[in-house]
């Protein structure tokens, strides 16, 4: 794990944050700065961020960035001590030490180091498309790219889908998957695999990518011919102020609708 400390300005702390999370950091502890400003401890998986982070962060031509120290901190055991349950939609999000006594619409997760506790609004708006579009038909055969801990598998196979494949390159989500669907008492069929590549076109009546925009922009004819003709697509992990040039590059994937949560945005549309 790598970590930089962004310093901006006080007022463009929440649009900071947006940024980072975008250019991929796992984690962001806020700091005291110099008067006037605050400082964002940022961290990265060993490789780095996604994406330049000063071209990240260009929208903020005040931050400055800097190479920080990594504590030894037990980052998850940090995390559980403070993580409690939350509703998500039709859902509840809780952990094991913290469920209800009606499970009945509990998604249980228990955080790790993969992407998708819930909390993350690009997380949210999945989960409210996914039960938009179980609202207008069944959800058939549903395909889940960037699993991360699989929670928007698991919700889909609660929604009602006939079958879910959870995909995912890093074998720490993979398992961490695996982990929630027993945990959630759910059927997935869970697979390393890089993008939609691996996958015959046309198989999936609604395919997921909760991604970063830089890989949904290179990857979306891929994730699109996945889709039978009237499936749904969803692409979530950009910016709401990313979303017309999203929306002019994912063209092809047929007409997309918006949903916005906060700073993040994700679009929705059905192929033709």
């Amino acid at each position: 794990m790598i970590a930089f400390r962004v310093t901006v300005p006080a007022a463009d702390e929440d649009l900071a944050t947006a940024l980072l999370y975008g250019a991929g950091t796992t984690g962001i502890e806020v700091q005291a700065g110099p008067p006037g400003s605050v400082a964002l401890l940022a961290y990265f998986p060993a490789a780095g961020p996604a994406a330049d982070l000063g071209e990240a962060l260009r929208p903020l031509p005040a931050a400055r960035v800097d190479p920080a120290p990594v504590p030894e901190v037990d980052w998850v055991a940090r995390f559980r001590e403070t993580f409690r349950g939350f509703a998500a939609g039709r859902f509840r999000i809780a952990p094991p030490w913290d469920l209800p006594p009606d499970r009945a619409e509990v998604i249980v997760v228990d955080p790790g180091r993969a992407f998708g506790t819930g909390t993350h609004e690009t997380t949210r708006l999945c989960l409210g498309a996914l039960e938009a579009l179980s609202r207008e038909r069944a959800l058939g055969r549903v395909l889940d790219v960037g699993t991360g801990t699989g929670i928007l598998a698991v919700a889909a196979r609660r929604l009602g889908a006939s079958a879910v494949v959870a995909a995912d390159l890093d074998p720490e989500a993979t398992e961490s998957a695996r982990r929630h669907a027993r945990l959630n008492r759910v059927d997935l069929a869970v697979v390393r695999a890089d993008g939609g590549a691996a996958f015959r076109p046309r198989a999936f009546d609604v395919v997921l990518a909760n991604l970063s925009a830089p890989l949904l922009r290179t990857r979306v004819s891929e994730l699109a011919a996945l889709v039978r003709s009237g499936g749904a697509l969803v692409l979530s992990g950009m910016l709401a102020e990313d979303v017309p040039e999203m929306m002019a590059v994912c063209a092809e994937a047929g007409t997309l609708t918006p949903r916005v949560d906060g700073e993040w945005a994700c679009l929705v549309g059905r192929r033709p």
